[in-house]
């Protein structure tokens, strides 16, 4: 009877722990994709800036 309720506790809780761990993973990767592009996006913006002050300066 013991390991029939511990078996039962472990086959309820096994489907919300991997639904959670899924989910986890989905917005860590969200969240990192996000701060990469916006990491990627300065430095483009950076570049940009800078080259358009090279020609301002040059005229």
């Amino acid at each position: 009877m013991l390991e029939n309720f511990w078996a039962n506790a472990a086959y309820s809780l096994a489907p919300t722990v991997l639904i959670g761990l899924i989910f986890w993973f989905v917005m860590r990767s969200i969240f990192r994709a996000d701060r990469t592009e916006r990491k990627v996006y300065n430095e483009i913006e950076a570049q940009e800036r800078a080259k358009f002050e090279a020609e301002r300066a040059a005229k």
